[in-house]
């Protein structure tokens, strides 16, 4: 309730928005759109160590969305995102396409910044930033199609500067949490609005988002990180090419997650 006083206050004179605070979930009836964010607890040592308590009440909002919004697009940032985003779809009964997870997205916009401090460069300058996988310490970073204008990056980077690079985005929230005491909030709530503007205004999107697979990437069964063109009611998975390093290392992040979902 307290954050609908706050937000209530951003909202422009001229805007069409309202906000409403409840704990009556029978308010989602009928809505086109549903952001699943809340957590039991805050994120001190490891994604993992949220799953307990926040598969139970992400459970529990799955049960409700089906009940009361069967149509909507269901977008997860509840942590562990993927396997959340697995248990989200499999008891809300929606399909694949309406339910996402949005970690990797967010990760990938994390290697842009870390490969423009590298460069030393503005991050505008860096495109196709892409990480697929687990939002989680099995995150795959995709090195091979990143690039510093029209230049492949992975031509510039030695091996020692992409290890670190990989250690420095698998650690990243570390050092917002030791600095803010919270996770990320303004990095997250711009994919969320990103991807909300794409499935209300139809404005097409590429970003990587967790997803169930049947099969593409050679995985299926899980839910994990992969390229998406979202718009409308139209989501769509894109199979892009690897490198046999980047390839094996999603294989190795979706055995982890499947684990993790079989522990459950």
């Amino acid at each position: 309730m307290g954050e609908e006083l706050d937000i209530s206050n951003a909202i422009p004179e001229d805007s069409q928005l309202s906000v409403v605070g409840t704990d009556d979930i029978s308010k989602i009836k009928d809505s086109k759109v549903v952001v699943i964010a809340a957590s039991t607890g805050k994120l001190k040592t490891n994604r993992m160590d949220l799953l307990k308590g926040n598969l139970q009440i992400s459970r529990d909002f799955a049960k409700n969305i089906q009940k009361y919004a069967q149509d909507a697009k269901i977008l997860v940032i509840t942590n562990p995102v993927d396997i959340i985003t697995y248990f989200v779809q499999k008891e809300s009964e929606l399909s694949k396409e309406n339910v996402m997870g949005l970690g990797s997205s967010l990760d990938s916009s994390r290697l842009r910044y870390l490969l423009a401090k590298e460069l030393d460069t503005k991050q505008s300058n860096i495109h196709d930033s892409l990480v697929l996988g687990e939002h989680g310490d099995t995150m795959v970073p995709i090195l091979s199609r990143a690039k510093y204008g029209e230049k492949l990056i992975s031509e510039s980077l030695d091996s020692i500067q992409k290890e670190r690079i990989t250690n420095d985005l698998k650690q990243y929230w570390t050092k917002i949490v030791a600095m803010k005491d919270v996770s990320s909030v303004f990095g997250i709530s711009k994919i969320a609005i990103d991807v909300i503007d794409a499935v209300l205004n139809g404005n097409e999107l590429s970003t990587p988002a967790s997803v169930l697979l049947e099969g593409e990437y050679g995985i299926s069964n899980v839910c994990l990180g992969v390229p998406l063109i979202i718009k409308k009611n139209e989501t769509t998975i894109q199979e892009i090419e690897l490198e046999k390093s980047e390839y094996d290392l999603l294989q190795h992040s979706a055995k982890f997650l499947k684990k993790q979902i079989m522990n459950c």
